[in-house]
């Protein structure tokens, strides 16, 4: 495991590492919040400890930045400040897990490997919008330039993968494989067909078109 400590407490920080290099953990310690920004930028930790008063950048405002830097490494506060609502801000921010100080090691060791067993929290879009087009997946609509489009639910699938796939060459296999499960070649036109129904309904009431057929490869939705 290998995990970033951000504490500016010398005394702190050196029982935590020392503590971790026992277990046969790897660390890297930084003593200032501006300086943690940037560490976690440029390494890649598996978790990270955060002392909410820091220096130059306090554990609040690291934490922010580091998940809008779109970093999704595990992090738990360390901090002092006890009171529900530090907590509760705390894990608003973006933090994981918040333990209090005074702490005991063996505690800390445990919710550092819980937080490394848990899979990353990876937030699903709902709606996939190219230009003007949008297609909304939880209700299973699609509308252009506000006006909504009716579709069969195997266009509505083919739309969905192409949009997916915003200016990427997508092949007839990959869309038999995608959208109709196929992993052979059937023999038939069903891929153009559709694409075709889908023209008529995405593109030709409109000014711009948005499906591309790259001649030789396959299509390309984009503006």
């Amino acid at each position: 495991m290998r995990v970033l400590i951000v504490e500016d407490d010398a005394e702190t920080a050196e029982y935590i590492s020392s503590s971790l290099n026992a277990l046969g953990h790897t660390y890297e310690v930084a003593s200032d919040g501006k300086q943690a920004f940037l560490q976690a930028l440029d390494s890649d930790f598996d978790v990270m400890i955060v002392d909410r008063m820091l220096p130059k950048l306090d554990g609040l405002a690291l934490v922010k930045s580091i998940r809008s830097a779109d970093v999704k490494t595990p992090i738990i506060f360390l901090s002092a400040m006890n009171g529900l609502h530090d907590r509760i801000d705390g894990l608003e921010a973006g933090a994981d897990d918040y333990l209090v100080k005074p702490f005991a090691f063996s505690e800390l060791s445990a919710r550092l490997m819980a937080l490394t067993r848990r899979p990353p929290m990876q937030s699903e879009p709902t709606t996939l919008k190219v230009a003007d087009l949008e297609v909304n997946l939880i209700a299973h609509t699609v509308t252009r330039g506000g006006q909504e489009i009716a579709v069969q639910p195997r266009e509505y699938r083919l739309l969905v993968h192409l949009m997916r796939n915003e200016g990427r060459v997508v092949t007839r296999t990959m869309l038999l494989e995608a959208v109709w499960d196929f992993h052979f070649d059937p023999k038939t036109n069903v891929v153009e067909t559709h694409i075709s129904r889908l023209r008529q309904k995405i593109d030709k009431p409109f000014i711009k078109d948005l499906i591309h057929t790259v001649r030789g490869f396959g299509y390309s939705l984009h503006a």
